[in-house]
Protein backbone atom coordinates (compact mmCIF):
# COMPACT_ATOMS: atom_id res chain seq x y z
CA UNK A 1 0.00 0.00 0.00
CA UNK A 2 1.27 3.77 -0.99
CA UNK A 3 1.34 6.43 1.42
CA UNK A 4 0.92 10.04 0.69
CA UNK A 5 3.14 12.78 1.52
CA UNK A 6 -0.01 14.80 2.50
CA UNK A 7 -0.88 14.31 5.84
CA UNK A 8 -2.21 16.36 9.39
CA UNK A 9 -1.69 14.73 12.93
CA UNK A 10 -2.69 16.83 15.89
CA UNK A 11 -2.51 15.45 19.75
CA UNK A 12 -3.12 16.82 22.84
CA UNK A 13 -2.48 16.10 26.10
CA UNK A 14 -3.25 17.94 29.55
CA UNK A 15 -1.60 18.00 32.49
CA UNK A 16 -2.58 19.83 35.99
CA UNK A 17 -1.24 22.85 35.45
CA UNK A 18 -0.59 23.30 31.55
CA UNK A 19 -1.58 21.84 27.78
CA UNK A 20 0.71 20.36 25.54
CA UNK A 21 0.03 20.38 21.86
CA UNK A 22 1.97 18.37 19.23
CA UNK A 23 0.67 19.21 15.42
CA UNK A 24 2.50 17.70 12.49
CA UNK A 25 1.50 18.66 8.63
CA UNK A 26 3.41 17.18 5.75
CA UNK A 27 3.31 17.90 1.75
CA UNK A 28 4.99 16.40 -0.72
CA UNK A 29 8.77 17.21 -1.10
CA UNK A 30 11.66 15.67 -2.81
CA UNK A 31 13.54 14.63 0.37
CA UNK A 32 12.39 15.53 4.25
CA UNK A 33 12.01 19.11 4.98
CA UNK A 34 11.49 19.82 8.25
CA UNK A 35 10.68 22.94 9.94
CA UNK A 36 10.34 23.02 13.91
CA UNK A 37 8.58 25.43 16.33
CA UNK A 38 8.73 24.79 19.65
CA UNK A 39 9.15 27.16 23.03
CA UNK A 40 12.74 28.38 23.90
CA UNK A 41 13.11 26.35 26.79
CA UNK A 42 12.50 22.90 24.48
CA UNK A 43 15.12 23.29 22.06
CA UNK A 44 17.22 21.32 23.68
CA UNK A 45 15.12 18.11 22.97
CA UNK A 46 14.58 19.13 19.23
CA UNK A 47 17.30 16.83 17.63
CA UNK A 48 15.52 14.38 19.49
CA UNK A 49 12.22 14.70 18.38
CA UNK A 50 13.64 15.64 14.83
CA UNK A 51 14.87 12.16 14.67
CA UNK A 52 11.79 10.12 15.61
CA UNK A 53 9.98 12.22 12.79
CA UNK A 54 12.21 11.79 10.18
CA UNK A 55 12.74 7.82 10.82
CA UNK A 56 8.55 7.73 10.77
CA UNK A 57 7.50 10.22 7.98
CA UNK A 58 10.47 9.50 5.86
CA UNK A 59 9.92 11.97 3.16
CA UNK A 60 8.17 15.20 2.52
CA UNK A 61 7.87 19.22 3.96
CA UNK A 62 6.93 18.97 7.28
CA UNK A 63 5.76 21.43 9.96
CA UNK A 64 6.24 20.37 13.48
CA UNK A 65 4.75 22.44 16.25
CA UNK A 66 4.90 21.82 20.18
CA UNK A 67 2.65 24.33 21.60
CA UNK A 68 2.73 24.73 25.47
CA UNK A 69 -0.33 26.66 27.38
CA UNK A 70 0.16 27.43 31.11
CA UNK A 71 -3.30 26.76 32.82
CA UNK A 72 -2.93 26.81 36.53
CA UNK A 73 -1.43 29.35 37.96
CA UNK A 74 2.51 29.21 37.49
CA UNK A 75 3.50 31.43 36.10
CA UNK A 76 8.16 32.05 34.76
CA UNK A 77 7.39 35.77 34.16
CA UNK A 78 8.93 38.46 37.30
CA UNK A 79 8.45 41.62 37.71
CA UNK A 80 12.25 43.32 37.16
CA UNK A 81 12.41 44.94 40.15
CA UNK A 82 16.11 47.00 39.23
CA UNK A 83 15.49 48.35 35.95
CA UNK A 84 11.46 49.39 36.88
CA UNK A 85 12.38 51.63 39.63
CA UNK A 86 15.52 53.00 37.42
CA UNK A 87 12.52 53.71 34.98
CA UNK A 88 10.48 55.38 37.40
CA UNK A 89 13.26 57.54 38.59
CA UNK A 90 14.04 58.55 35.02
CA UNK A 91 10.32 58.94 34.43
CA UNK A 92 10.33 61.37 37.70
CA UNK A 93 12.90 63.60 36.95
CA UNK A 94 11.37 64.47 33.49
CA UNK A 95 7.90 64.73 33.98
CA UNK A 96 4.84 64.55 36.88
CA UNK A 97 3.20 61.71 38.38
CA UNK A 98 2.59 59.71 41.15
CA UNK A 99 4.02 56.42 41.78
CA UNK A 100 1.13 54.42 40.38
CA UNK A 101 1.19 56.67 36.94
CA UNK A 102 5.41 56.44 36.94
CA UNK A 103 4.89 52.37 37.47
CA UNK A 104 2.41 51.95 34.89
CA UNK A 105 4.69 53.68 32.37
CA UNK A 106 7.46 51.76 33.74
CA UNK A 107 5.62 48.29 32.99
CA UNK A 108 5.05 49.31 29.39
CA UNK A 109 8.94 49.87 29.13
CA UNK A 110 11.31 47.27 27.57
CA UNK A 111 13.19 44.55 29.94
CA UNK A 112 10.33 45.64 32.91
CA UNK A 113 9.71 41.75 32.89
CA UNK A 114 12.15 38.92 33.12
CA UNK A 115 11.24 35.38 32.09
CA UNK A 116 13.10 32.85 34.55
CA UNK A 117 14.05 29.90 31.72
CA UNK A 118 13.22 26.54 33.05
CA UNK A 119 14.32 23.42 32.01
CA UNK A 120 12.45 20.43 30.58
CA UNK A 121 11.68 17.84 33.25
CA UNK A 122 11.99 14.06 32.26
CA UNK A 123 8.05 13.35 33.04
CA UNK A 124 7.05 16.46 30.92
CA UNK A 125 9.55 15.15 28.32
CA UNK A 126 7.99 11.94 28.32
CA UNK A 127 4.39 13.60 27.82
CA UNK A 128 5.51 15.44 25.00
CA UNK A 129 6.97 11.98 23.19
CA UNK A 130 3.73 10.47 23.91
CA UNK A 131 1.84 13.62 22.30
CA UNK A 132 4.04 12.86 19.38
CA UNK A 133 3.76 9.32 19.12
CA UNK A 134 0.10 10.06 18.98
CA UNK A 135 0.34 13.06 16.48
CA UNK A 136 2.50 10.85 14.41
CA UNK A 137 0.24 7.72 14.34
CA UNK A 138 -2.84 9.88 13.26
CA UNK A 139 -0.98 11.64 9.88
CA UNK A 140 0.19 8.05 9.07
CA UNK A 141 -3.36 6.92 9.07
CA UNK A 142 -4.05 10.26 7.11
CA UNK A 143 -1.38 9.58 4.86
CA UNK A 144 -2.11 5.82 4.04
CA UNK A 145 -6.12 6.77 3.42
CA UNK A 146 -4.61 9.61 0.81
CA UNK A 147 -2.26 6.80 -0.78
CA UNK A 148 -5.51 4.60 -1.19
CA UNK A 149 -7.10 7.55 -2.81
CA UNK A 150 -4.14 7.89 -5.13
CA UNK A 151 -3.65 3.81 -5.57
CA UNK A 152 -7.04 3.62 -7.33
CA UNK A 153 -6.30 6.61 -9.28
CA UNK A 154 -3.22 5.29 -10.44
CA UNK A 155 -4.91 1.67 -10.99
CA UNK A 156 -7.75 3.14 -13.01
CA UNK A 157 -5.06 5.13 -15.55
CA UNK A 158 -2.94 2.09 -15.55
CA UNK A 159 -6.22 0.05 -17.16
CA UNK A 160 -6.74 3.18 -20.10
CA UNK A 161 -3.35 2.68 -21.11
CA UNK A 162 -3.56 -1.13 -21.50
CA UNK A 163 -6.38 -0.19 -23.27
CA UNK A 164 -5.37 2.24 -25.58
CA UNK A 165 -2.12 -0.57 -26.10
CA UNK A 166 -4.95 -3.29 -26.86
CA UNK A 167 -6.01 -0.66 -29.31
CA UNK A 168 -2.22 0.20 -30.87
CA UNK A 169 -1.72 -3.52 -31.01
CA UNK A 170 -4.97 -4.01 -33.28
CA UNK A 171 -4.30 -1.09 -35.30
CA UNK A 172 -0.79 -1.86 -36.07
CA UNK A 173 -1.68 -4.81 -39.48
CA UNK A 174 -3.84 -1.81 -40.88
CA UNK A 175 -1.22 0.77 -40.38
CA UNK A 176 1.34 -1.25 -41.68
CA UNK A 177 -0.43 -1.88 -44.60
CA UNK A 178 -1.56 1.70 -45.25
CA UNK A 179 3.02 2.37 -44.81
CA UNK A 180 2.91 -0.24 -47.93
CA UNK A 181 0.65 0.82 -49.91
CA UNK A 182 1.55 4.31 -50.07
CA UNK A 183 5.07 3.92 -50.75
CA UNK A 184 4.04 1.39 -53.73
CA UNK A 185 1.61 4.38 -55.04
CA UNK A 186 4.82 6.98 -54.78
CA UNK A 187 6.94 4.54 -56.59
CA UNK A 188 4.31 3.86 -59.30
CA UNK A 189 3.37 7.59 -59.84
CA UNK A 190 7.21 8.19 -60.81
CA UNK A 191 6.34 6.43 -64.16
CA UNK A 192 10.25 5.10 -64.01
CA UNK A 193 11.08 1.23 -64.67
CA UNK A 194 12.31 -0.61 -61.14
CA UNK A 195 13.62 -3.66 -60.30
CA UNK A 196 10.63 -5.72 -58.53
CA UNK A 197 13.27 -7.45 -56.18
CA UNK A 198 15.40 -4.40 -55.06
CA UNK A 199 12.05 -2.95 -54.55
CA UNK A 200 10.57 -5.09 -52.13
CA UNK A 201 14.14 -5.25 -50.61
CA UNK A 202 13.97 -1.56 -50.09
CA UNK A 203 10.69 -1.27 -48.60
CA UNK A 204 11.53 -4.73 -46.17
CA UNK A 205 14.25 -2.42 -45.09
CA UNK A 206 11.84 0.74 -44.97
CA UNK A 207 9.15 -0.89 -43.00
CA UNK A 208 11.35 -2.45 -40.38
CA UNK A 209 12.57 0.87 -39.09
CA UNK A 210 8.17 1.83 -38.72
CA UNK A 211 8.06 -1.74 -36.79
CA UNK A 212 6.86 -1.66 -33.12
CA UNK A 213 7.18 -4.68 -32.14
CA UNK A 214 9.34 -4.63 -29.43
CA UNK A 215 7.99 -1.24 -28.34
CA UNK A 216 4.75 -2.42 -28.07
CA UNK A 217 5.90 -5.60 -25.59
CA UNK A 218 8.49 -3.42 -23.15
CA UNK A 219 5.25 -1.06 -22.81
CA UNK A 220 2.91 -4.04 -21.95
CA UNK A 221 5.48 -5.21 -19.36
CA UNK A 222 6.60 -1.88 -18.13
CA UNK A 223 2.37 -1.28 -17.33
CA UNK A 224 1.96 -4.70 -15.53
CA UNK A 225 5.41 -4.18 -13.62
CA UNK A 226 3.97 -0.73 -12.67
CA UNK A 227 0.51 -2.86 -11.44
CA UNK A 228 2.53 -4.92 -9.47
CA UNK A 229 5.12 -2.38 -7.99
CA UNK A 230 2.11 -0.65 -6.76
CA UNK A 231 1.02 -3.46 -4.56
CA UNK A 232 3.97 -4.41 -2.92
CA UNK A 233 5.23 -3.51 0.61
CA UNK A 234 8.48 -1.92 -1.24
CA UNK A 235 6.49 0.28 -3.59
CA UNK A 236 7.52 4.24 -3.52
CA UNK A 237 6.93 7.33 -4.84
CA UNK A 238 10.94 7.23 -6.39
CA UNK A 239 10.82 3.63 -7.27
CA UNK A 240 7.07 4.32 -9.40
CA UNK A 241 8.58 7.29 -10.36
CA UNK A 242 11.43 5.61 -12.46
CA UNK A 243 9.24 2.79 -14.19
CA UNK A 244 6.61 5.48 -15.64
CA UNK A 245 9.44 7.12 -16.99
CA UNK A 246 10.12 4.28 -19.01
CA UNK A 247 6.31 4.00 -20.30
CA UNK A 248 7.19 7.52 -21.23
CA UNK A 249 9.89 6.46 -23.61
CA UNK A 250 8.24 3.56 -25.10
CA UNK A 251 4.95 5.83 -25.77
CA UNK A 252 6.80 8.30 -27.00
CA UNK A 253 9.26 5.50 -29.38
CA UNK A 254 6.01 4.45 -30.94
CA UNK A 255 4.59 8.10 -31.38
CA UNK A 256 7.77 8.70 -33.68
CA UNK A 257 7.45 5.60 -35.09
CA UNK A 258 3.83 5.35 -35.89
CA UNK A 259 3.77 7.66 -39.37
CA UNK A 260 -0.34 6.84 -38.98
CA UNK A 261 -2.67 8.90 -37.48
CA UNK A 262 -5.04 7.35 -35.95
CA UNK A 263 -2.29 5.53 -34.36
CA UNK A 264 -0.83 8.82 -33.32
CA UNK A 265 -4.16 9.91 -32.13
CA UNK A 266 -4.06 7.03 -29.88
CA UNK A 267 -0.69 7.73 -28.40
CA UNK A 268 -1.78 11.18 -27.81
CA UNK A 269 -3.88 10.10 -25.32
CA UNK A 270 -1.75 8.02 -23.60
CA UNK A 271 0.48 10.73 -22.92
CA UNK A 272 -2.56 12.69 -21.41
CA UNK A 273 -2.92 9.65 -19.05
CA UNK A 274 0.37 9.50 -17.85
CA UNK A 275 1.44 12.81 -17.51
CA UNK A 276 -1.76 12.86 -15.48
CA UNK A 277 -0.04 10.13 -13.81
CA UNK A 278 3.53 11.77 -12.95
CA UNK A 279 1.52 14.62 -11.51
CA UNK A 280 0.34 12.54 -8.90
CA UNK A 281 3.35 10.74 -8.69
CA UNK A 282 4.79 14.01 -7.05
CA UNK A 283 3.17 13.32 -3.93
CA UNK A 284 3.67 9.56 -3.33
CA UNK A 285 5.75 9.17 -0.63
Amino acid sequence: MIQSMTGFGKHTIQLPSKKITVELKSLNSKSLDLNARMPSAYRAKELELRKVIAKSLVRGKVDFGLYVEFTGNETSAQVNEGVVKQYMSQLRSIADGDDLQLLEMALRLPDAMKTEREDIDDEEYQVIQLALKEALSEINIFRSEEGAVLEADFIQRIQVLEELLSQVVEMDPERQATIRERLEKAVSDLKVEIDENRFEQELIYYLEKYDITEEKVRLANHLDYFSKTLKSSDSNGKKLGFISQEIGREINTIGSKANYAPMQQLVVQMKDELEKIKEQMLNVL
